[in-house]
């Protein structure tokens, strides 16, 4: 069990004082345990002490694995290794990582916690710095495709920060043959001279195979992708509809008219909305699936539930956060048929305000299962006879949706006005099509009736003090914002009052500024890449982003476990269980469900962006040699990089740009050519032709079309 803080800190102190101290130093952990008569069963507390004081650069090892004081400045952090061979390492708290050359590596590997020696650099420079030592090897099995050699074969990582490829003996290829996609678990590690080694753990399948190039990004990322048995068998026991037992001691909202509106494709329909006006106030009623009652905290499916953290939604599959016996069944607002939920029924006057709430356990029934298109189709061309009896409620929401919005933009609330694209796939995975997508009415109406009643749970439970989880997104760091803002000064786009920080609204005019401008998605790009990013806490440190003093996610318990602990918290306080020992519970175990969760979320959005970015490139292979006009939205010493309008953005090298000379300015963000005197710069509109596309590494290259 590990230490305790408080213990932690006394027992560092004496031993960096002890280590200073003593003249026979340096030892081996198991002469300083003799030495400090600690038994062989208590060494464990020792290796984590010293392993501390060595991440505080306070003490080191040497080549013979004895400890000493640091003999020079030594910190320690996670290895980030760049396909070209040189690294960095980023320090925990320190906004600035530390450049690594490719010969002061020491054969760490990407996500190694390293000790590294800083070198003093020149003011106005990053700082560079050599491993010294590797503590801890951050990746034990990778993803790769097999290359038969003999007796032998090699894995080739798919990872591009995997440097070196894998070796790995026949007696451990499992019967692997030339194409396999492998999981490789490895063995040795290697050295400067020699091969990592690794054993074959898993064939997932042949790279022609359809499929497997998804599901190589599913076991990259360890994405959990079947149910153990005793969760599967836990998910057949749960009912197929609402008993009357089920139903007692809820409000009965069945004879309200209500709709779900989702993409057509959806089928874990996890909120439903219902509206009405009384000639003074709209009665607005955001009616969540009561996924709490059937997932039991400690249950198999909860325990499931939690390692998963969030359903990932991947080019050409979803992998549930529950079962689908749940997700698509019980749980899901399906159309005319009875279903408990937890309903945030609130009442908003002609200026957005909640003017009343009540957050209640509920059984209802929904009227309508809608999408997003036919709502869009039905609210631009008033087609009244199509939508039938929802129709006047359908304007309602029209209506209430522009008035919420508003109220959110008066505030200062950032609206980003990102194209994203569907990636169209056929029955053997190929991508055929990509389409943009855009935000509409339709998507407007359920997103802000899911922020509305969001921050009515969020604000209510906040005021009753009650252990919570938080959607937390926090101001961003005052350097990025003037950096930000001194890029945009080059392109005439003032910003005001960010002296020490920013609020929401200058970057909301800043975004109302650049709309419909050709420089609107690389600005909007560098604004976003100048936030935080968001994620789950205890305390309700507000929403930046959506200049929100209150937060949380409620509305999607089907999907994301945060919502699911959330729904708990409610039922414990509507049903009178909220007592002493209670909120203890919730006290302790709500910061580890908090950073979990973040954790997860992040590598559910890693996994999802690598996937579209692999299909986008394979989409592009089908395209080689076609010009399309595009908009550069990067520079960098090597190139550009240009966007399609189909959002597809790939890079112009410079050894492509066939008629100058071209330099970048980093000073005034240009791409310079030294004979000609022509500029590129952000924003700018290109006729590229599409040259290159590499699957394997999710890329796209382009030259410039004369």
């Amino acid at each position: 069990m590990a230490l305790e803080k408080e213990q932690l800190e006394r027992r560092k102190k004496v031993l960096y004082d002890m280590i200073c101290d003593k003249q026979y130093f340096p030892m081996k952990i198991k002469e300083i345990a003799i030495l400090l008569q600690i038994p062989r069963e208590n060494r464990k507390d020792l290796k984590e002490v010293l392993d501390a004081l060595i991440l505080e650069g306070k003490i080191e090892i040497t080549s013979k694995g004895k400890y000493r004081k640091a003999t020079a400045r030594f910190l320690s952090g996670t290895f980030i290794a760049h396909p070209r061979g040189y690294g960095f390492v980023e320090i925990e708290g320190r906004e600035f990582d530390i450049f690594i050359p490719e010969d002061q590596t020491a054969g760490a590997m990407h996500r190694d916690t390293v000790q590294v020696a800083v070198m003093q650099s020149a003011e106005g420079r990053r700082q560079e710095g050599s491993v010294v030592r590797i503590l801890e090897h951050g990746i034990t099995e990778l993803i790769g495709t097999f290359q038969k050699s003999h007796s032998y074969g090699f894995v080739l990582p798919d990872n591009q920060r995997i440097t070196k490829d894998i070796f790995v003996a026949q007696e451990n290829s499992k019967g692997a043959v030339d194409g396999h996609k492998v999981l490789v678990e490895l063995i040795s590690y290697g050295s400067k001279n020699r091969s990592p080694e690794g054993r074959i753990k898993e064939i997932i399948g042949h790279v022609n195979d359809p499929g497997t190039d998804i599901l190589s990004v599913v076991y990259e990322y360890g994405l959990p992708s079947e149910f153990p048995d005793r969760v599967m068998k836990q998910a057949e026991h749960t009912a197929e509809s609402v008993s009357e037992a089920d139903m007692e001691g809820r409000r009965d909202l069945r004879e309200i008219q209500m709709v779900t509106i989702d993409g057509e494709d959806a089928k874990d329909l996890d909120d439903a909305v219902s509206l009405t006006f009384d000639g003074e106030q709209y009665h607005l009623g955001v009616h969540i699936a009561d996924v709490a009652n059937y997932v039991q905290e400690n249950s198999a499916l909860d325990r499931e539930a939690r390692r998963r953290g969030t359903s990932v939604y991947l080019a050409d599959r979803v992998i549930p956060m529950l079962p689908h016996r749940l997700s698509n069944g019980i749980c899901s607002l399906n159309a005319g048929v009875d279903r408990l939920a937890m309903s945030c029924l609130m009442a908003i006057d002609d200026k957005g305000e909640v003017t009343d709430y009540e957050i209640v356990e509920s059984v209802i029934r929904v009227d309508r299962r809608m999408s997003y298109t036919e709502v869009q189709g039905i609210l631009e061309d008033q087609k009244e006879e199509e939508a039938g009896a929802v129709f006047p409620m359908l304007l309602q929401m029209e209506r209430l949706m522009k008035i919420l919005r508003n109220k959110r933009k008066k505030r200062g609330a950032i609206d980003f006005n990102f194209t994203e694209a569907k990636v169209v796939l056929d029955a053997e995975g190929v991508p055929t099509a990509l389409i943009p997508r855009e935000a509409n009415t339709a998507t407007r109406i359920i997103e802000e009736f899911m922020l509305c009643a969001n921050e009515t749970v969020a604000g209510h439970f906040y005021w009753q003090e009650i252990p919570f989880v938080y959607r937390t997104h926090e101001p961003p760091d005052s350097e990025k914002i003037q950096s930000l803002a001194s890029f945009l000064a080059g392109f005439g786009y003032g910003m005001k009052g960010i002296s020490d920080e920013v609020h929401p609204k200058e970057l909301q005019k800043l975004l109302a500024r650049i709309a419909d401008t050709p420089q609107e998605m690389m600005i909007s790009r560098l604004v976003l890449r100048s936030m935080k990013q968001a994620g789950y806490t205890t305390e309700p440190a507000g929403h930046f982003g959506l200049a929100a003093r209150h937060y949380c996610h409620f509305t999607s318990p089907i999907r994301r476990y945060p919502d699911l602990q959330i729904h708990r918290i409610i039922k414990d306080v509507l049903r009178g269980r909220m007592q002493k020992e209670k909120a203890e519970h919730y006290a302790e175990i709500l910061p580890e469900v908090a950073g979990e969760c973040s954790r997860l979320e992040r590598r559910a959005d890693e996994a999802e962006r690598e996937t579209i970015k692999m299909k986008k490139a394979e989409y592009m292979l089908g395209h080689i040699g076609e010009e399309y006009d595009a908009v550069i939205s990067g520079l960098a010493s090597y190139g550009m990089y240009a966007e399609l309008p189909n959002t597809v953005e790939g890079l112009i090298h410079v050894s492509r740009m066939y008629d100058d000379r071209y330099y970048y300015k980093e000073d005034t963000y240009e791409m310079y050519g030294i004979d000609t005197g022509r500029v590129f710069r952000l924003g700018d509109t290109v006729r590229v032709r599409v040259t290159d596309a590499d699957k394997a590494l999710r890329t796209v290259d382009f030259e410039l079309a004369w």
